[in-house]
């Protein structure tokens, strides 16, 4: 069978390091092919070079059996080849009907017809999105159903979906592998990157596992199980990779730190209260649009709670209003954000230029200037306690992968020296391997004593990683739940009704 879409021998060099060698990948007509690995195993690299994103180094790319090079996304759109990517690329100031037609407007064009067929085509989907929202306004699940909807718009032959699920709920998940199945029928070839192995077994008909820019493995999905797509990626089996363990033990919480009293924005959160502990891990579990990032961001100064009983925040038992996170910051409560790319990090700043920004923002530096000395210390020590991997810490951030990317906006948060860390989904597409890295990480800073709060969407991760449990619902917190004694079906039952 002649491959639909075939990369040959190919290799990507970054100021003459290899970020992918000699790889081969075959992808055939009407299948999904899962590619899987460790973050900076060069999944993105390569897709980048099927889209036209980066060019190769070396090696010969083919579709449907005639070599093709692409110097732009536009001339592989053109070409029949799109990129869902992780890191959205959508116009923040336009709609959402206005980026799904992008590039391919009339001469004259009526809002409100736009605004229907927009409306029409995403409930086709089963995606609820309102397509006269403005894209800066949604949560990061949101654009990525618009990101998914303008791909599949294109009606392109090949889709390169990069983490397509990470910021989704299970019943938004259920939507998108119908549509996944729906295009298998109609011929269209589907790449399918995720660091969820389960999703990528139940979807996959084929998977390559990539390893440190080399093709370590294809094989049929069917010959696969997770142990040995584990043992392909990181060259070993990893204790306690999986999620969802039964725990036997929680700790209990110490001192009251923080208390959070029938706190109101808009119609987004709605009188919730609860309370934070030190030497603690607090998970809290919501669906989209229950409230639970933007209490976060109340919290820590990122957005304001009403000015007219907008409620109460209580911080070692004195009332606290932040008008901008570097108050919060001084207080020491950090704010780790779910949307790294747009609110975590400065991407042409180097891994040691963001760290110290982080440390100039919650006033720890002696004055304004920062020796170089200074940085380059602060970098090496950071990036050898949270492994992160790149060429050197004068590496841009915006070269490393998300994973690695995640672990630079953990560590500026982190040399703050907080006391309070809330972190909003921590290990939204990173691999297994960086997973445990950061479990071990948010269980560390709590056995010091710190008060530790995870936002997640993903059930078995709270399970795993709580000390409780706090279950948001429209727009407050509803529930509580001792890990110990309670299941995911109890949870979501909490979350949803």
């Amino acid at each position: 069978m002649t491959a639909h879409l075939e990369m040959r021998k190919v290799t990507k060099e970054y100021r003459g390091v290899p970020a992918i060698t000699d790889v081969d990948f075959h992808l055939n007509k009407g299948k999904v092919h899962a590619l899987l690995g460790e973050n900076g195993a060069g999944k993105s690299t390569l897709t980048k070079m099927m889209c036209g994103v980066t060019g190769l180094t070396r090696g010969e790319m083919l579709l449907d059996g005639k070599p093709v090079s692409f110097s732009t996304p536009a001339e592989a759109l053109d070409s029949g080849v799109a990129m869902v990517f992780q890191e959205t690329s959508l116009v923040p100031s336009m709609t959402v009907a206005q980026n799904l037609y992008l590039g391919d407007e009339k001469l004259f064009n009526r809002i409100r017809s736009l605004n229907i067929a927009a409306q029409t085509f995403l409930q086709s989907l089963n995606f609820n999105v309102n397509p006269t929202t403005m894209v800066a306004g949604l949560g990061a699940a949101h654009k990525q159903m618009v990101e998914i909807a303008r791909a599949v718009r294109k009606n392109v032959r090949v889709i390169i979906f990069d983490e397509p699920t990470a910021a989704l709920t299970p019943e938004e998940k259920h939507h998108f592998f119908a549509l996944v199945e729906r295009l298998k029928q109609r011929g269209v070839s589907i790449i399918f990157i995720s660091h969820a192995l389960e999703e990528a077994l139940q979807i996959a008909d084929v998977i390559t596992v990539l390893r440190d820019g080399a093709l370590i493995e294809t094989a049929p999905a069917s010959s696969f199980d997770r142990e040995r797509i584990v043992r392909a990626m990181v060259g070993r089996s990893i204790e306690n990779s999986t999620y969802g363990a039964q725990r036997t033990q929680t700790r209990q919480g110490q001192d009251k730190v923080l208390s959070v009293q029938n706190v109101s924005m808009g119609t987004i959160v709605k009188n919730t209260s609860f309370s934070i502990y030190s030497g603690q891990v607090t998970g809290i579990f919501g669906l989209i649009g229950s409230g639970r990032t933007e209490t976060a961001k109340i919290i820590s100064g990122v957005v304001k709670r009403n000015f007219l009983n907008g409620g109460e925040i209580r911080l070692h038992d004195r009332s606290v209003r932040y008008r901008v996170p570097r108050q919060a910051m001084e207080d020491g409560i950090v704010y780790v954000t779910e949307d790294r790319k747009a609110e975590g990090f400065f991407e042409t700043m180097s891994i040691a230029e963001n760290l110290s920004m982080g440390r100039l923002s919650a006033g720890l530096t002696q004055g304004v200037v920062v020796t170089r000395a200074e940085m380059q210390k602060l970098a090496a020590d950071w990036t050898k306690s949270l492994n992160i991997r790149a060429i050197d810490s004068d590496a841009r951030v915006i070269e490393l992968s998300g994973g690695n990317q995640q672990k630079v906006v953990i560590a500026k948060s982190l040399v703050q020296q907080p006391q309070i860390v809330i972190f909003d989904e921590p290990t939204r597409g990173v691999d297994v391997g960086a997973i445990a890295e950061i479990h071990q990480l948010i269980n560390r800073l709590a056995d010091e004593g710190l008060a530790v709060v995870v936002i997640s969407s993903y059930l078995p991760e709270i399970l795993s990683i709580s000390d409780r449990i706090l279950v948001c619902r429209a727009g407050r917190v509803v529930e509580e739940f001792d890990p110990l004694d309670t299941d995911e079906q109890r949870i979501m039952f909490a979350a949803v009704h």
